[in-house]
């Protein structure tokens, strides 16, 4: 009996657990849980190479990424600065886009 009640139990947790992963698919506007871990790994090797850069800010720019895309928002003291960051997104393994949408404070 007691190892009926353990086996139930655990069911219900494996259960609840698939119900909620796929749920958290719809949430995040259809994206499947294996890529957004994929987007997840993107965004983390885009703000690890920024801080890497001495002549990046990345406390200043902040990175997003969805399906591959990457969209890179915050300010930047340069042109320079602004370009630096794009390219550094864009020669990230698997990113697909670049979306550059920051702004060079005068």
């Amino acid at each position: 009996m007691k190892n009926l009640t353990r086996a139930l139990a655990f069911s219900l947790v494996a259960a609840t657990t698939v119900l909620a992963t796929t749920a958290c698919s719809v949430a995040r506007d259809q994206q499947t849980v294996g890529s957004y871990v994929d987007d997840a790994g993107i965004t983390t090797a885009v703000k690890a190479k920024m801080a890497e850069d001495k002549s990046v800010s990345a406390t200043a720019i902040s990175v997003e990424t969805m399906n591959g895309t990457v969209q890179l928002s915050g300010f930047a003291k340069s042109e320079a600065e602004k370009a630096r960051a794009g390219e550094i997104a864009r020669t990230t393994k698997h990113v697909r886009e670049v979306r550059n949408s920051i702004v060079v404070r005068p």
